[in-house]
């Protein structure tokens, strides 16, 4: 075995290990799991029996409409405990004594964004078992929700990429879970919950042009079996440019601190 394939094999491992210790620490936090279940049947809940009811989307049930919406809007609200998470690991002293252990640096963030993945996707889960039984029909076949998978997949990353800076350049705890709010409230300006048609001026201009709307359209689209136009493109432009971007800021950011 080379020498760059040994570094390859220890920073999986080494990333595997603090994956683990992320779920455990989740699992061991009632508060953590107790969101990840209670929010998105929650929402679900809510838009379904209040909002739906008088709301025009067309041919579809608002059910179907608005699910992609409160999909983003639940995992976006997820990351704020990757962030509380990444700053505790900073500031009280626990990165310091992984410094003393012979592990790959990068493990500790790698840990903490597929920890979220995992978290996430449960949290997706929920809110499409709770929709389902409230009246939501998907027209999807298996290769459409491999495609929302995927989809969602892009998204988490994107944003967890994004509350790990925030856990990096934080204060507190506190300030750091409050940091990526910003994306539970970027779906209400967006087609998540209403059409952009119905939207005028400079909010209608903002809902067709931030990621939020290519995301859900492609969801929407993908489940209800209608074409997806060019939404998925644009979708897939916005979920990896964001994720490289702040993967890039979140590790200079990392290294920094170490040095």
């Amino acid at each position: 075995m080379t020498t760059l394939q040994r570094t390859r094999t220890r920073v999986l491992y080494d990333s595997w290990v603090m994956f683990k210790r992320c779920l455990r620490t989740s699992l061991r936090n009632p508060d953590t799991f107790g969101t990840a279940i209670i929010v998105p049947a929650a929402l679900v809940l809510l838009f379904d029996l209040i909002f739906g009811r008088g709301m025009d989307v067309g041919s579809f049930s608002y059910i179907d409409f608005v699910l992609p919406g409160i999909i983003l809007q639940t995992v976006a609200q997820g990351v704020s405990a990757s962030a509380i998470c990444v700053n505790n690991d900073m500031t009280k002293g626990i990165i310091d004594r992984f410094r003393s252990m012979d592990i790959s640096k990068s493990s500790v963030l790698t840990g903490h964004v597929l920890g979220a993945l995992v978290r996430n996707m449960v949290t997706a889960a929920i809110a499409i078992g709770v929709a389902l039984l409230v009246g939501f029909r998907p027209q999807a076949g298996f290769a459409g929700w491999l495609a929302i998978g995927g989809i969602l997949a892009l998204y988490m990353l994107a944003i967890t990429w994004i509350a790990v800076i925030c856990g990096l350049i934080a204060k507190t705890p506190e300030s750091a879970g409050t940091m990526p709010f910003l994306f539970f409230l970027l779906p209400y300006v967006s087609s998540g919950f209403v059409p952009t048609e119905s939207l005028s001026g400079g909010i209608k201009w903002f809902a067709e042009n931030q990621p939020m709307t290519p995301i859900i359209d492609s969801m929407r689209a993908l489940m209800l079996g209608t074409p997806t136009g060019n939404a998925l493109p644009i979708a897939l432009l916005w979920t990896v440019g964001i994720t490289v971007a702040a993967f890039t800021i979140a590790t200079q950011i990392y290294k920094r601190k170490l040095s």
